[in-house]
């Protein structure tokens, strides 16, 4: 076998793995790797006083594993998040919380990361699990914060809302926070425990809500982020939410809860969206996920929800069944996002968001797709739109093109046109809109799902798979992500005090896109054929 052979089916192998993890899982829960950490001051939060510690040349304060709900376990479990329990004396938030329960990855996928990555074991390979997860994490700038305090950026992470954690590398907070704003990541309940439905849940629930437990500990870390974020020197008035994958769904329907007006002005949403009125992903109808619920008590031979709370969580985690989205459950959504954004209920003022060149290729690796089928497979999307759409082919001669057809309109349908849609509804509330298409490719992930977080989040490892280059694009898409948290526009200066690309709202562009890759520049969206041919 080939060396290129072996890397084109190990890198596959990761890839898929990737897509439903969003993170690999070393029990290393150290912020900074420091043997001896030096420790911050004081800071008074909700529930008692805790204590941080600095990064190695004391410019970075970092407060991980703080609390901001109660441990939803026993009693709690499949409840609206609590208030937090106060805790005596002063808590050091020294080291990252357990990561929520979730179906935990082999040493082999650890083995086949490293080899890809060529990278030692990354932060959270055998990390900690647990119930208790919701705990947060906060990076923030060591010197006294400038009047009216450090805009911040709040992330919240993805993984399917299957499985992820609030510290991975890639979206570590360290190097933005270097750039004169605070940056948190919060956890939430994922899976099972995040995404059940029951009706003896919203029967018990004084708000009547069942299924949307992991959305319901995101609001409530907006919420504590609010109520806190001054106590470090952080602006509550100049909050902006982001995400990637199904963290980027959680932001779009954050957007549209009541529950979370005036916990945040911006958003930032990559690589997912739910405001279609049939989102493809991440949300389902209520009746499905009750269903999905009775589906998973029979697994366990549970006859009420007294008995399911009974069920050890080390086992319940094993459950065949995928809670992988949210619901209309009439209290954290009163409707579906769509009919939300339709009356101009959604709170976001300012939206970046976009979406990579080959989001599809993870996730349709195993599909058996050749010319003799590829119009089955894209009738559920396109519907009675297939035969126009296969028509301005031509005759399609191999399964190489007829998998690169596939693959177009698998993003198109669940990535790219949600984000037309995001961006066509917020431009027409007379809202800015900066759209970004990311095509830049490396010898790692590339413009796969999710390759462009490193990026974003100035968090490129130093390994044979990056160019020079690639440093450089780095920089300028970290200081448009950073603009646009300070002031809701990404536009100006890069951190060297270089001038950026000029990057058009969607309205001053009449539809041009942000092109960020080998160029950066105001570019047509290279997915606007496929548009009209998707059933609305």
């Amino acid at each position: 076998m080939s060396k290129s052979l072996i890397k084109s089916v190990v890198s596959s192998f990761f890839l898929i793995i990737l897509l439903f993890s969003c993170a690999s899982t070393i029990k290393q829960t150290n912020p900074t790797g420091q043997k001896v950490q030096l420790r911050t001051d004081v800071v008074n939060v909700t529930g008692g006083e805790l204590r941080g510690i600095y990064t190695q040349d004391g410019n970075i304060e970092i407060y991980a594993g703080v609390p901001f709900a109660a441990p939803p376990v026993g009693e709690l479990r499949w409840k609206e998040p609590q208030d937090i329990i106060p805790w005596g004396g002063i808590l050091e938030a020294d080291h990252f919380a357990p990561m929520a329960m979730q179906k935990k990855k082999s040493a082999l996928y650890n083995f086949l990361f490293q080899l890809y990555t060529h990278s030692q074991k990354d932060r959270t390979f055998n990390g900690p699990q647990s119930e208790d997860c919701l705990y947060l994490n906060v990076w923030k700038p060591s010197e006294k914060a400038p009047e009216g305090g450090w805009p911040v950026l709040v992330y919240i992470h993805g993984g399917s809302l299957m499985s992820g954690q609030s510290w991975y590398e890639k979206y570590d907070g360290e190097n933005l926070a270097r750039n004169g704003i605070i940056f948190v990541s919060i956890a939430y309940r994922t899976g099972v425990f995040g995404y059940l439905a029951d009706k003896e849940l919203a029967a018990e629930s004084e708000h009547g809500t069942t299924g949307n437990y992991g959305l319901l500990d995101q609001i409530k870390a907006l919420e504590w982020v609010h109520n806190n974020i001054a106590a470090f020197g952080g602006n509550a008035d100049n909050v902006t939410i982001a995400g990637e994958s199904a963290g980027s769904s959680s932001v779009n329907a954050l957007c549209a809860s009541p529950l979370t007006k005036g916990y945040f002005r911006r958003a930032i949403g990559e690589s997912s969206s739910v405001i279609q009125k049939t989102p493809p992903h991440t949300f389902r109808k209520m009746e499905a996920a009750l269903k999905m619920g009775d589906d998973i008590k029979a697994e366990f031979n549970c006859k009420n929800i007294e008995e399911l709370r009974a069920v050890p969580a080390e086992k319940l985690i094993k459950t065949k069944y995928a809670n992988n989205s949210m619901c209309v459950d009439g209290y954290a959504l009163p409707q579906t996002p769509f009919e939300i954004y339709q009356k101009g209920e959604n709170h976001e003022e300012a939206l970046l968001n976009g979406f990579n060149k080959q989001e599809a290729f993870g996730f349709t690796y195993f599909t058996k797709v050749n010319k003799d089928n590829l119009a089955s497979l894209l009738e559920p999307s396109l519907k009675d739109n297939t035969d126009d759409f296969l028509s301005q082919y031509g005759e399609i001669k191999t399964k190489k093109q007829a998998r690169e057809i596939y693959n177009e309109v698998f993003s198109a349908v669940c990535f790219t046109y949600p984000h037309e849609c995001w961006s066509n509804t917020v431009k027409a509330q007379g809202k800015p809109v900066y759209e970004y298409y990311f095509s830049r490719e490396n010898k790692e992930f590339g413009t796969y799902h999710s390759g462009e977080i490193i990026y974003a989040y100035k968090n490129i490892p130093h390994t044979k798979n990056y160019e020079a280059y690639d440093y450089e694009l780095e920089e300028i898409m970290s200081s448009y992500w950073l603009n646009f948290v300070k002031t809701g526009n990404p536009n100006g200066l890069d951190t060297n005090g270089n001038p950026l690309p000029v990057w058009e709202t969607k309205a001053e562009s009449n539809g041009l896109l942000m092109e960020l890759g080998d160029t950066c520049t105001m570019v047509e969206d290279p997915f606007a054929y496929v548009y009209k041919y998707i059933k609305k």
